[in-house]
């Protein structure tokens, strides 16, 4: 990992990499990890991956919607055929158990109709997508994720396909604004190893989220 210098904003003059490090500690988990999704380029967390990011893109706390991803997956809906086969009632209580009362019943049909297209258009394979002209647009083909969806998919999928990398999405820029550091897909990709890149990104969107996190960041690098 280089340092670039110092960064400017609330981290008071300490370096990028001071920065980056203190992130990377405090925030060891991503959100797909939390949600219990291991993730590599196989059918089945790529398909967790996208549900994930469907419940992250409501305007609902990211806690409540990983709590939400994980108790699908523990009611056994795990791929496309798996959530098809189920019924509307039986996705809602697994939504209903996670917390994600506000957008259940909505959510539900979104993601039976998701698992549809997926199992039509792609053979619940969503590796195929990337065989597509324009993966990013066919991710919005699917219902249930819009932009904002599409977004968190590729950011959290880079690591295992990366010809997307360095993916960040403009809430991840809101995290570096926040810390100081470079607003700039490259220069972000260039503080870190490239296994770390998906785990950078995603620290960037809890702090984000998160001021108390960006300020115990901040004043961790001050002092390194």
């Amino acid at each position: 990992m280089k340092a670039r210098g110092t960064s400017g904003g609330k981290t008071g003059g300490a370096t990028d990499a001071a920065v980056v490090r203190a992130l990377l500690d405090r925030q060891e988990r991503t959100y797909a990890a939390q949600a219990g999704i291991r993730l590599r380029n196989t059918p089945a967390p790529l398909y967790q991956t996208l549900v994930l990011a469907t419940l992250l893109s409501a305007p609902i706390k990211a806690d409540t919607a990983v709590a939400a991803a994980r108790a699908l997956f523990d009611a056994g809906l795990r791929d496309p055929r798996s959530m098809a086969k189920a019924s509307w009632q039986q996705r809602v209580d697994a939504l209903g158990r996670g917390g994600y009362r506000r957008y259940d019943e909505r959510t539900s049909t979104l993601l039976g109709k998701a698992a549809e297209t997926l199992i039509d258009r792609w053979g619940a394979d969503l590796r195929r997508l990337r065989e597509e002209p324009d993966p990013k647009q066919a991710l919005l083909d699917i219902p249930g994720i819009g932009p904002t969806g599409a977004d968190i998919f590729l950011r959290d999928v880079q690591g295992v396909w990366p010809e997307f990398a360095p993916y960040v999405d403009r809430k991840a820029l809101d995290g570096a604004r926040r810390l100081g550091l470079p607003v700039s897909p490259e220069e972000l990709g260039g503080l870190v190893r490239v296994r770390d890149l998906t785990r950078l990104v995603d620290g960037l969107v809890h702090a984000a989220l998160d001021k108390p996190l960006a300020d115990e960041v901040a004043a961790a690098a001050r002092t390194a």
